[in-house]
């Protein structure tokens, strides 16, 4: 049996847990916690860096204890340990998550908070749950630390809560700070950083499903959710197979190219996705923003025409190009190489869809495409219905291999 104890979070070992120390033959851990703990002179210290040759000496030893943070089943070491062990082959002793800790040290329940490992793993999908949510805890690693988060996140109008060292009481340290600050600081011994909404950290309401990543209750909103010009919006029906196609999750980033009322970006950014909308008319972008504001999101209004507006945006996951006339296909081309898994193009005009499926293809894309007509229920006098057609609309999308998307797609 291998006991695996959470530690470093500032509570003391209990009687049982100090037990299991005194009788372990090996003791596996971080530095910091073989140092903090009362580890027997004659019991075998690994302090964990690779993570292969410890697991290998644990199965050797005969009664062998692993030191973890916090809650080791909560992004730890069990998980590991399970995989090459047995679930039943662990005696797991879990203490209080660093998570729990940092909003407790600053005030705020944490039920509706969504929680991101970015140890080992891309920065970009911490950081576009930052833009998405109004309060994520983000658990770092070398690479995607407090600088590197903050460094990403200027201009958010987002807060960073940075706690180091929780649990030690000479060294703990829970700082709020901008982004900016953050991006200039060199950090040491982070437990976790938060990034808060300030005006929706603390949301109203009570929950039924923990964390921050609920999906709508429905989508493909009818228009009239939406502040619109002169019908300039993307029919519904358009909007629930463009959805289907761009595939909006937590971590993603989805550009609309072309917003217009930006129902695309809001509806991606409701499944949890970061949203980016371009339009190039000036009350377009209010419209953006009041739209994202009346349905509860974050969508970033980007004031400028495509393609030149792109220059600066971060690489997105999937793109949905709504709009851009005669330039549609030069839109296309300079999207489609930056899309990490998919573009969606809608348009009207039969004569350009051979050049938008060539841009796709031309970047390494799998092609394909359909041709929507609908035909909406509509009254008449007499209290009897007729079909009233809307206009027909070609949507065309390109997908990026499987292959391509592991090995050579932008991170």
């Amino acid at each position: 049996m291998i006991t695996v104890i959470g530690t470093g979070t500032g509570a003391p070992l209990s009687a049982r847990d100090t037990a299991a120390l005194t009788a372990a033959t090996l003791v596996v851990g971080a530095a910091r916690h073989l140092a903090a703990a009362p580890v027997p002179a004659g019991a075998e210290r690994i302090t964990l860096g690779p993570l292969a040759p410890a697991l290998d000496r644990l199965a050797a030893a005969s009664r062998p204890v692993v030191l973890a943070s916090g809650d080791p089943g909560f992004f730890g070491i069990v998980r590991a340990l399970a995989e090459r062990f047995g679930p039943e082959a662990l005696d797991v002793r879990p203490g209080t998550a660093s998570v729990a800790v940092a909003f407790a040290r600053i005030g705020l329940p944490w039920d509706d908070a969504l929680v991101i490992s970015a140890h080992g793993r891309a920065l970009r999908t911490a950081v576009n749950s930052c833009l998405a949510h109004p309060k994520t805890a983000v658990l770092t690693g070398p690479g995607a630390g407090p600088a590197e988060l903050g460094a990403a996140l200027v201009g958010t109008g987002r807060v960073l809560v940075v706690a180091t060292a929780l649990g030690d009481p000479d060294r703990e340290r829970v700082e709020r700070l901008t982004p900016e600050r953050a991006a200039e600081r060199e950090w040491d011994a982070v437990s976790v950083v938060l990034c808060l909404d300030p005006a929706r950290a603390l949301a109203p309401g009570q929950l039924t499903v923990a964390g921050g990543g609920r999906a709508p209750d429905r989508w493909a909103l009818a228009e009239d959710a939406f502040a619109h010009r002169d019908s300039m919006i993307t029919k519904f029906e358009v909007r629930a197979l463009a959805l289907a196609r761009l595939g909006p999750r937590t971590g993603d980033l989805v550009w609309d190219i072309g917003a217009g009322s930006g129902s695309v970006a809001v509806e991606c950014a409701r499944f949890g996705a970061a949203a980016v909308a371009v339009e190039k008319a000036a009350d377009g972008v209010d419209r953006i923003r009041a739209n994202a504001a009346a349905h509860g999101v974050d969508v970033r209004a980007v004031h400028g025409s495509a393609p030149e507006a792109l220059a600066g945006l971060p690489e997105p996951d999937a793109v949905f190009i709504g709009g851009g006339g005669g330039g549609l296909p030069a839109i296309v081309a300079a999207c489609a190489p930056r899309a990490r898994r998919t573009v969606v193009v809608a348009l009207a005009a039969l004569d350009r869809v051979p050049a938008v499926r060539a841009a796709l293809s031309g970047a390494g894309l799998t092609t394909d495409g359909v041709l929507l007509n609908a035909a909406r229920l509509a009254p008449l006098p007499g209290d009897v219905t007729r079909l009233a057609a809307t206009n027909p609309v070609f949507l065309l999308w390109g997908d990026r291999p499987s292959d391509a998307l592991t090995e050579g797609t932008p991170q």
